[in-house]
């Protein structure tokens, strides 16, 4: 299978297993996507999911959240983990929205990748689901299945994230995303997998389709 055969195939596939991905993090702006993104990390997005409508029900605004004290977000999102770093972050990053971008989430990489607690990750994911501007986020789904495909042999988030944008078009990466990390889950989990019962590892890593 030739390369454009091979993307077109796991476009394709995509699409037909997942047409529709929705985003899966619960939110109602921008704000509380940052939020919740943020709590994310090294947590189940299932968790956040039951965490963030507690914290949200007291805080769902940047001015809100400063009216907590950070032991009182700790207490809060101690079930995501990291409870320290991450309190402080959403704290502190909600008083610079306050004084430095009048109460708004910023729809660019730079100013939010300057917020506490907020890297490229985060701020991909925010730039492509709050304000659909072309983002590729690669999370531990995505990195896995880039390389499992042969997409990229990349060693670092950075390196698969360059492949993945340079291999798939640009109007697809904001859709696209979310389909592997459904696709990922269902279908082509880090243990336990079979290549051979994975719709589309059993297609792009049969060496007799090539």
């Amino acid at each position: 299978m030739k390369k454009k055969e091979k993307i077109n195939f796991i476009i394709s596939k995509l699409e037909e297993f997942f047409p529709n991905p929705p985003i899966p993090l619960k939110h109602k702006d921008s704000f509380t996507l940052l939020i919740a993104v943020l709590l994310s990390a090294r947590c189940t997005d299932e968790r956040v999911n039951k965490i963030t409508p507690i914290l949200f029900s007291r805080a769902d605004t940047p001015i809100k959240m400063i009216s907590l004290s950070i032991e009182e977000i700790r207490q809060i999102i101690r079930p995501c983990g990291l409870s320290p770093q991450k309190s402080k972050a959403i704290f502190n990053l909600s008083k610079i929205l306050i004084e430095k971008h009048n109460n708004i989430v910023p729809d660019n990489f730079e100013d939010l990748e300057n917020l506490p607690g907020v890297g490229h990750k985060t701020a991909s994911v925010v730039m492509c689901q709050a304000f659909n501007k072309p983002a590729f986020p690669v999370d531990t789904h995505i990195f896995r299945l880039m390389r499992r495909w042969g997409i990229s042999k990349g060693k670092s988030v950075e390196k698969v994230e360059k492949d993945a944008k340079k291999t798939f078009p640009k109007e697809l990466w904001n859709k696209l995303h979310l389909q592997i990390i459904y696709f990922a889950r269902k279908f082509c989990p880090s243990r336990s997998h079979k290549s051979s019962d994975c719709p589309i590892c059993s297609v792009v890593n049969n060496k007799s389709s090539n």
